[in-house]
């Protein structure tokens, strides 16, 4: 079924973060991802490359987002874009979990800052 409620979502932990997982291919899904994403209060993020694009909906708090170098706030309605490639990353300096909504393609891969590579289980 393409409909997938909240309680049937698939959490991940991992940098401080919880990744809410609801649309994947082992969840039916032949091309997209999609989860939400909750950042912790206080949460500094790894910085790292990811080889999708990401889309990134702010849905509650604020967040810093880091991108190339460039450092901007986001709060809840804004939308960002995570180019490939480009160093990335998201800290919540706030004493409030922040959340957003996040979407990208099957298949992302994420570098980290030692040069290790992950696949997400939320992208799997």
């Amino acid at each position: 079924m393409a409909i997938h409620r909240r309680d049937e979502a698939v959490v991940h932990r991992l940098h401080g973060s919880a990744f809410h997982s609801y649309v994947s291919p082992s969840a039916g899904s032949a091309e997209l991802c999609a989860w939400r994403l909750e950042i912790a209060g206080g949460t500094v993020g790894v910085r790292h490359r990811v080889s999708r694009e990401e889309v990134i909906l702010v849905l509650a708090g604020r967040i810093r987002v880091h991108l190339d170098g460039v450092t901007e706030e986001v709060t809840a309605g804004d939308v960002f874009r995570v180019p490939v490639g480009v160093e990335f990353g998201v800290d919540n300096a706030t004493a409030e979990t922040a959340e957003a909504w996040v979407t990208t393609s099957v298949g992302m891969k994420g570098t980290l800052p030692d040069g290790s590579v992950i696949s997400p289980p939320w992208v799997s």
